[in-house]
């Protein structure tokens, strides 16, 4: 019964609708920070850690360390090995989630309210006495090398594998957070133990928690689950990426029927006050769906991909303004070519009746992205790590309403350079010679 009332929790609405939001800025007795969201119709809590700088942090030569450190969090624990903790987790009906990115370690629960001093209790025995015995530690770096594997007959993942090597060099941005074969096979139990050490610790913490749990019940909750961790490390943060990458074109020569074509150069970040001007303006030129430019004039006009994006991604140590698609490798060289055409273009303006439909999708979509427990947790958290105000979910919406016509050709000039484009091409593109 507790199986099934967890899982109906889970695929509902948990949570309230975004006009009912109410975040409330809690620290725990321990001095720990959180925002909640509390919901209390259904008996079920939702929380979410992030730890930063995550894989970012791995130590020179010691490339995919923090993400093997993550992958091994639920694999035991004190006398219970990966099994028993699986057991133990599942006779509770909790869900936890381990993940690590360079700019964080994620942990994730959920839990029903009945259980919820018992799941804590394991998520905090896997947070901060994970046991890394050499069994598991053998079984995952598998895993990981598996990945390292598939991903290098991948042409997608070559292709950004070398994007970023190229745009970001030796800083950890500049290789996958699983690392490389070699890195991971030298990886020991004292190398995963100073990833622990270096990357779980207070002073780079945000937490949020959404569900059937009060401000005071949180409080103790954070201190119950987190108040062991060390508060600082010793680890130098990650210096600036800095951008390496050449304008021009890389071509990676791959027998592929179609290649894959990765574009851009630097970005903007979060905090720049013409962000959203950006945001607004890469909706228009490059965003999701049918109605951006790039989509009319590469698949509806010419028929040369199935789809192409763009996207902004300020990052932590580094801003990039890129975009994705996939072309035969007969009309490839077109693609480039309309790509870069209208890679300047848009800094000649957008029409009203452009800027009108995109404010009304941006607006209407922000309000489906709340659609429970997990995901306004997920949310909270990167509003947290983004340095904004609880206040943004309400006036976000009138961030985006704001954006003129006049921000867009301003901005866009500023952002999309054609000059400084650059490409890399995994596949056999006819008609286009590597610069």
């Amino acid at each position: 019964m507790i199986r099934t009332v967890f899982a109906a929790a889970f695929a509902v609405l948990a949570g309230p609708a975004l006009a009912a939001v109410e975040v409330q800025e809690v620290t725990s007795p321990g001095g720990i920070d959180a925002w909640l969201v509390e919901e209390h119709s259904i008996p079920f809590t939702a929380l979410e850690i992030r730890f930063v700088p995550g894989a970012a942090a791995d130590r020179d030569g010691k490339r995919g360390a923090v993400n093997l450190m993550a992958g091994l969090l639920e694999e035991g624990t004190g006398d219970l090995d990966a099994q028993g903790f699986a057991a133990a987790r599942d006779e509770l009906a909790a869900r936890f989630g381990y993940d690590a990115h360079d700019d964080a370690v994620s942990v994730s629960a959920q839990f029903l309210t009945e259980n919820r001093d018992e799941a804590v209790d394991l998520l905090r025995r896997s947070i901060v006495e994970p046991a890394f015995p050499e069994d598991a530690i053998a079984r995952v770096k598998d895993q990981v090398l598996s990945i390292i594997a598939r991903d290098a007959t991948d042409p997608g993942a070559i292709a950004r594998e070398t994007f970023d090597r190229l745009a970001f060099g030796d800083h950890p941005y500049g290789s996958p957070v699983e690392g490389t074969a070699e890195s991971v096979t030298a990886l020991t139990r004292d190398d995963i133990e100073q990833a622990h050490r270096d990357t779980l610790v207070k002073d780079h913490l945000y937490v949020s928690a959404v569900g059937d749990i009060t401000p005071e019940e949180l409080g103790t909750l954070l201190d119950d689950l987190l108040g062991d961790l060390p508060q600082s490390s010793d680890a130098p943060l990650p210096a600036d990426a800095g951008w390496n990458l050449e304008p021009g074109v890389e071509v990676v020569d791959y027998p592929v029927p179609q290649s894959v074509i990765l574009f851009g150069h630097e970005g903007i970040e979060r905090d720049d006050p013409d962000f959203f001007p950006a945001y607004v303006a890469n909706q228009i030129f490059g965003g999701a769906g049918f109605e951006s430019r790039l989509m009319d004039e590469v698949r509806v006009q010419r028929g040369l991909t199935y789809g192409i994006g763009t996207y902004l991604a300020p990052m932590e140590y580094a801003e990039v303004v890129g975009g994705q698609a996939n072309s035969a490798n007969a009309t490839a060289a077109e693609l480039v070519d309309v790509v870069r055409g209208q890679w300047g273009r848009i800094a000649e303006g957008v029409t009203e009746e452009e800027l009108a439909d995109t404010k009304t999708y941006l607006t209407g979509a922000y309000p489906l992205r709340f659609d429970g427990n997990a995901n306004i947790a997920s949310i909270l958290v990167g509003m947290q790590m983004d340095e904004l105000e609880p206040e943004y979910i309400d006036t976000r919406n009138d961030l985006i309403e704001a954006v003129t016509l006049d921000d867009i050709t301003r901005v866009a000039e500023r952002i999309y350079r054609p000059d400084d484009l650059s490409f890399v091409i995994v596949g056999q593109p006819e008609g286009i010679d590597a610069d």
